[in-house]
């Protein structure tokens, strides 16, 4: 098998958005806690050295809460990255903190440091759908804003768009997600189905998904519709 991501965990399990479906609550707490550790340099760089002898090509740095919480500790990732010199990085997060012109310093640094590209977490094309999601009763980042502000850093995007009833949940929706990221020429989109484990460690996010998650036919049906429509939608 071969091994394509190199996973980076930082932070905590702090978050600044409380989705409904979070998987961090459903896979327990145990091993993350709420303050932040000093990394492992040696465990880290051992790590790093497994994956480049395994041929790793992508290092996506992530968290079991908000990551970007923890600027300082992406930096440090990012510093202990640069001798074993991975083709791509990556950093998966909200976004919401990031519009913050607080953040600037931080992404110039990043982008320098090898940061390549940055996976904002969505549920949909409208503001006030991903508010209810991410941001309740307050106001939802204006994305398209953030998109241009990454991109002028630098940067490629991602949309990574967690598939909900109620949502994205049709290839109609399907179409309109991608004609969205393609208006704000967003590089890459993923559509990932929002799912459980099988053990979980929080019954009401738990009992969230069950009543929110795709069907299987629901999911054919998108799965059937981007085989058929996928030269048409990458043009």
């Amino acid at each position: 098998m071969n091994i394509q991501t190199f996973t980076i965990v930082s932070g905590t399990k702090i978050c600044n958005a409380n989705c409904p479906y979070c998987i961090s609550k459903m896979t327990g707490k145990e091993e993350v806690g709420l303050k932040e550790e000093k990394i492992n340099l040696i465990n880290f760089k051992k790590a790093c050295r497994l994956a480049q002898i395994n041929n790793v090509t992508t290092v996506l740095i992530t968290g079991k809460g908000e990551a970007v919480l923890y600027p300082n500790q992406i930096t440090s990732f990012l510093e202990n990255l640069k001798e074993y010199n991975f083709p791509l990085i990556e950093l998966q997060t909200n976004g919401i903190l990031l519009v913050n012109n607080k953040y600037d310093k931080y992404l110039e640094k990043w982008f320098e440091m090898g940061l390549g590209l940055i996976s904002i977490s969505i549920v949909h094309y409208e503001k006030q759908k991903n508010q209810k999601i991410y941001s309740h009763n307050q106001e939802y980042i204006d994305l398209e804003k953030l998109v241009r502000k990454l991109h002028k850093f630098g940067f490629s995007v991602r949309f990574s768009v967690t598939l909900v009833k109620g949502y994205i949940d049709n290839p109609i929706e399907v179409e309109r997600m991608v004609q969205f990221a393609k208006e704000n020429k967003v590089e890459q989109l993923t559509l990932r189905p929002v799912t459980k484990p099988k053990k979980t460690f929080d019954e009401k996010v738990s009992l969230w998904v069950e009543n929110h998650k795709l069907s299987s036919e629901e999911v054919s049906e998108i799965k059937q519709y981007l085989d058929t429509s996928g030269n048409k939608l990458i043009t």
